[in-house]
């Protein structure tokens, strides 16, 4: 049988060796793992894998191998709770979803202050009144192709609004990497000079002095050579890039480490008047957008990392934050910061073969003159290589 997934491995163009498969067959010899098919999954990933880049291949030729030899949990497992309460809530078909009316944000806005005054006890699985499981566009757990999300967990994307007190978590920029290609990926923008005291050995020229000098010592020194690229990036945090929380922290991890003139702030969905640095303090110690805008210089490399999936209005309406009323649309700060440092650039961490169903990235992808690249390896050397041009 694991001859068959050998040669699996060998059309899904791994480079997988006859000395790696012994190796393999030598530890399920030896009852180095129990007999477990996730266990098997990991060793077979260990001993026949060289290098990262090729995770995902073998994930999807081990799948398409092993489809079907085992189930994917116990017989006994207990079902989380989560999951029977998701079965009642209401499912709608495609027809019954494309029925669903649009108010548009300033009607959604007058219609919720119409029904605070009216709506006297709670509701679920209505289509009027703020509720929970309907299709109203107030509430939550239901099915609205716009809405605001009052209290409970989101899930189809469509709110406008949310009206809750939100807390985001900040990115750890000492987490390990789990790939070493990313450091690799970024490197191609650093740019090195020497400036400053004189405090490193110059070797080659300590050599050629002290020739010169009928071999006594001439030592000769040089200023250290340092990154000079500056970079300002701007993370997107809380929401929908919780999804995005591992690989994103990972890319900041590797920029802190590769881009020693680095500044960073945070900000949620899209950019406006404010923006911050610690999401724990965030509604305390916020930046002015402007005050950050004049404070770095033009050739800053300017970095956006965000998944780009909210409702269009909070980019193209005032007062379409989700959080509160902000009074300039965010198409406006974004047009501002690509002015203020013409080499920018969008990382995205959403597969790029689902930007063409989000409206959202659409827009912000022409606002960034479709400047906007997956935050892969290939799209991070994309878009390093167009910030160094």
């Amino acid at each position: 049988m694991l001859i068959d997934f050998f040669f699996t491995l060998k059309d899904a163009k791994i480079p997988v060796s006859i000395k790696e498969f012994l190796t393999l067959l030598e530890a399920l010899q030896q009852n180095v793992i129990a007999a477990s098919m996730d266990d098997f999954y990991y060793l077979a990933r260990l001993t026949l894998v060289k290098d990262e880049a090729h995770f995902d291949k073998f994930d999807r030729a081990f799948a398409q191998y092993f489809k079907g030899i085992n189930a994917a949990f116990e017989t006994n497992a207990a079902i989380p709770l989560d999951w029977l309460v998701k079965r009642m809530e209401r499912e709608l078909s495609a027809e019954q979803k494309a029925q669903l009316e649009k108010f548009g944000y300033d009607k959604l806005m007058e219609r919720l202050q119409e029904l605070l005054k009216e709506q006297k006890e709670r509701h679920e699985g209505g289509s009027k009144w703020i509720g929970s499981g309907g299709t109203s566009p107030f509430g939550n757990g239901g099915n609205n192709p716009e809405g605001i999300r009052i209290g409970g967990r989101g899930g189809n994307r469509t709110a406008v609004k949310v009206w809750e007190a939100r807390a985001y978590k900040d990115y750890d920029g000492e987490r390990e990497l789990g790939t070493r290609n990313i450091k690799v990926a970024l490197r191609r923008l650093r740019k090195f000079a020497r400036e400053g005291a004189e405090d490193e050995l110059a070797l080659e020229a300590t050599i050629h002095a002290t020739a010169s000098n009928a071999g006594y010592l001439d030592i000769k020194m040089r200023p250290e050579r340092k990154n000079r690229i500056k970079v300002l990036m701007l993370l997107d945090v809380g929401g929908t890039m919780d999804e995005h929380i591992e690989r994103t922290e990972e890319l900041f991890s590797a920029a802190k480490t590769e881009f020693k003139n680095m500044e960073f702030f945070y900000f949620h969905n899209c950019v406006y008047d404010y923006l911050w640095k610690n999401n724990r303090r965030r509604n305390a110690e916020r930046f002015p957008t402007w005050d950050v805008l004049r404070k770095y210089p033009p050739d800053t490399k300017l970095i956006f990392v965000g998944d780009a999936t909210m409702s269009p209005y909070e980019i193209l309406q005032p007062g379409g934050s989700v959080e509160y009323n902000n009074e300039e649309a965010g198409s406006s700060w974004l047009a501002r910061f690509t002015s203020a440092f013409p080499k920018f650039i969008w990382l995205n961490p959403e597969p790029e073969g689902l930007w063409q169903y989000r409206q959202s990235i659409g827009i912000v992808r022409q606002l960034m003159n479709h400047r906007m690249f997956p935050l892969s390896i290939a799209g991070l050397e994309r878009g390093m290589r167009l910030l160094s041009k």
